[in-house]
């Protein structure tokens, strides 16, 4: 029994200590019907949705075949590595920053191994740290590219236009930087001779796998795909707040129980416990009035960096819920934990999936890995956060 629950503490490390934070709290705030006030059924609603849709997209290899589309036009190892990094960057703003990563860090990969030695051994480890980079500064600009997002632009009660408007000038800057990096790295990487340099393009077998989906998603999947869609017009217009949440909510619902049960399985729902949990911790602290008292005093003015330094250490989610009980500005709150998703590993748990899948590629590169990501992190951290400075200044 200890080991099973120690297994799955190592697994859902976030969602256990959120439960174990709520339960603490039950003592200092006995369980009533103001419980129910704490949690946002909106966020947790817009949330499954998103999860569902997505994952039915993935199931039907729409991503998988948008991707080897672009990347099956691009010659070289310069333009393989910046269309494999901008997949990620533009994809998280509407599938999130962790779908992103796992639909293109596995395609990365294999694109990689089509190289020669010397270049995989120096592209590799670059290319993933580019892409969780990208994902996560990529997801920071919609309200649907991260979680935190979704909720903290409800909380502030803002348009979906005024929070593009909010991080556009940070999503600039990084996506230029990114660029920047990836040319500076072609630069010095090994130079290959003629007769050892090979083709990027896909192979006939490639070739054939990108007829056969597409001919699968034209025929017998044309109807989920048409739905998909649909549905995410549907949340996207409540993202808007034209629609309600009930409405696409009930929606996914009834298509996939009718049509496609088995997305109810791909759905994250220990990131739906982890947030029910986070609520009613926080909800909790709010009545607590010492503490609700010392953390409104030490936020008030310094938002931003306040959600950057928590994000550090329990992540920018997590951060997101706790500090927006007690933020005076939420448009701080939400470039701190966006900016936040920087740093060390557990800043962004989406980070933790490229870990993943290194470690499962080569135990051997974890090291070179986690090193190579915490400086580029702590440099990409360190220019936003000058530009936070620069913009706050006019």
């Amino acid at each position: 029994m200890i080991r099973k629950l120690y297994t799955f503490f190592q697994k859902e490390t976030v969602l256990s200590i959120s439960v174990i934070l709520a339960v603490f709290s039950m003592f200092w705030i006995k369980p009533d019907h103001t419980y129910i006030s704490y949690i946002d059924f909106r966020t947790l609603g817009l949330l499954f949705c998103l999860m569902t849709i997505v994952a039915g997209l993935k199931e039907i290899g729409v991503f998988d075949f948008l991707a080897e589309k672009m990347l099956s036009k691009a010659h070289g190892t310069k333009a393989i590595v910046t269309l494999l990094v901008l997949l990620c960057f533009f994809f998280s703003m509407v599938i999130t920053n962790d779908v992103a990563l796992i639909t293109f860090v596995p395609l990365a990969l294999i694109m990689l191994h089509k190289l020669p030695e010397e270049l995989i051994e120096y592209w590799l480890i670059k290319v993933v740290v580019m892409q969780t980079i990208a994902a996560n500064l990529g997801s920071m600009l919609t309200p649907i590219g991260n979680p935190q997002n979704l909720y903290l632009y409800a909380q502030a009660d803002m348009s979906a236009f005024a929070l593009i408007r909010l991080m556009l000038p940070y999503s600039v800057v990084s996506l230029i930087l990114l660029l920047i990096w990836i040319r500076f790295a072609a630069s010095k990487a090994p130079k290959m001779s003629k007769k050892n340099n090979i083709s990027l393009s896909f192979s006939n077998t490639s070739e054939h796998h990108r007829e056969n989906v597409l001919k699968s998603i034209a025929n017998r999947k044309t109807e989920y795909l048409i739905a998909y869609l649909l549905l995410f017009a549907a949340c996207l217009l409540t993202v808007a707040h034209i629609l309600d949440f009930r409405v696409p909510l009930l929606l996914v619902v009834l298509y996939v129980i009718i049509r496609n049960h088995t997305l109810l399985g791909k759905v994250d729902y220990s990131l739906l416990a982890t947030f029910t949990a986070l609520f009613i911790f926080i909800g909790n602290l709010g009545r607590i009035s010492q503490f609700s008292h010392f953390l409104s005093s030490i936020m008030t003015g310094r938002e931003t960096i306040t959600a950057i330094l928590a994000s550090q250490v329990m992540s920018n989610v997590p951060a997101a819920i706790l500090l927006s009980g007690f933020a005076n500005n939420y448009t701080s709150l939400i470039i701190g934990t966006n900016i936040g998703g920087l740093g060390t590993l557990i800043a962004s748990m989406a980070s933790l999936i490229s870990f993943k899948y290194i470690a499962k590629e080569n135990p051997h590169l974890r090291g070179k890995y986690f090193t190579l990501f915490t400086v580029a992190n702590i440099l990409f951290l360190a220019i936003l956060l000058l530009l936070i400075k620069c913009l706050a200044a006019f």
